[in-house]
């Protein structure tokens, strides 16, 4: 492994974790030239996962990509990095675990949509008019409703559960 700043050879392993749900090794390095340290990580050499998208073009599944869509979604939000890290996390296990080697992008939409509605309902509209492409005000105010039935039902649940303790 080469150091970032000087690009010398020689450097040890100062701290190793499991990150990403087990699916990936980060590991903290030293230079032993110039006493630089920087992170590496190793993982599993996924298997080619493609995304179908709605014109039948083809590309290959990019985890960047997700995570930079749910981010601009979140950003100017309380949302913390790590929720978002998190449900990149899992829509990525959720893909990288179905039999098939394709993927239909308005599957992985679908759930970018679920993980924002749990993180942070503007997140969830604010991608939500991006990935639907809505075309007037009236698509618009159907997913606010579709949102307010959702709390509503939650909140009703989170009541009777709290009469029933």
């Amino acid at each position: 492994m080469r150091c970032p700043d000087c690009d010398a050879t020689d450097n040890r392993v100062v701290d190793t974790r499991e990150t990403r749900a087990g699916r990936a090794v980060r590991r903290r390095r030293e230079c032993g030239i110039c006493g630089g340290r920087f992170t590496t990580y190793e993982h599993i050499e996924d298997r080619g996962l493609l995304v179908v998208k709605n014109d039948g073009i083809t590309e290959t599944f990019d985890r960047n990509k997700l995570l930079r869509s749910m981010m601009l979604a979140c950003a100017k939000r309380s949302v913390a990095q790590d929720k978002i890290d998190l449900a990149v996390d899992t829509i990525e296990d959720k893909i990288t675990r179905s039999v098939t080697s394709e993927i239909e992008a308005s599957q992985i939409g679908e759930m970018v949509m679920a993980a924002l509605a749990s993180l942070d309902r503007v997140a969830y509209v604010r991608f939500a008019s991006v990935y639907r492409n809505f075309k007037d005000i009236g698509e618009f105010q159907e997913i606010l409703s579709d949102l307010n039935a959702q709390e509503q039902k939650e909140l009703i649940a989170e009541n009777q559960e709290t009469l029933l303790l």
